[in-house]
């Protein structure tokens, strides 16, 4: 069965004047639809699922980074590519979360199309929701391929977000730890 996206990729392939039958391309649309399903598939993830009971009573105070998580997403601009490094840091209260949850909690919110700033928000806040801790912090960094590719191409531009809350917020220290500990080269 042919999907929508299959036919709408068919159709495109003809309005920027290719030939969707010829023999390179023949396959493209069913391969987009393919890509789409995974890219978006951020929009059928549950983040009670994701955490999955992942998350434990620990009398742990000090601060917990989970640096440098990999994420791509698509600019709801323009359907282009952005990706980067997120840096999540989170000061417990009581309890602490599986350390591959965070990733997956990114990747979750990182497959919808996205604006950065509203994707550093939604991480803090789910972080914020399932363990209400006495802080959270993200730093998200990305090369955004709508800035790069095209418009003002600007090939070595990245973009900074953050999100802070409770004693990232509160307090300069506290927040200087975090931001001193996720710029440490790890090479």
């Amino acid at each position: 069965m042919i999907s929508k996206i299959e036919e709408i990729t068919k159709q495109l392939l003809k309005e920027i004047g290719e030939d969707p039958n010829r023999e390179g391309l023949i396959k493209t649309p069913r391969r987009v639809s393919k890509a789409w399903e995974f890219f978006s598939k951020g929009y059928k993830e549950n983040l009670n699922v994701i955490i999955n009971d992942a998350i434990f009573e620990e009398d742990a105070r000090d601060m917990v980074i989970v640096r440098d998580v990999e994420f791509f997403s698509l600019c709801e601009h323009h359907l282009i590519p952005f990706f980067g490094k997120a840096h999540v840091g989170y000061i417990p209260n009581g309890k602490v979360i599986g350390l591959s949850k965070i990733p997956r909690i990114i990747d979750m919110f990182a497959r919808r199309l996205q604006v950065q700033e509203r994707l550093t928000h939604q991480i803090a806040d789910a972080i914020n929701s399932v363990l209400n801790p006495k802080g959270v912090s993200v730093v998200m960094e990305g090369r955004h391929m709508c800035m790069q590719m095209r418009g003002v191409e600007k090939q070595n531009s990245f973009t900074s977000t953050s999100a802070m809350s409770g004693q990232f917020k509160k307090s300069a220290e506290t927040r200087s730890e975090f931001l001193s500990i996720i710029s440490r080269r790890t090479d």
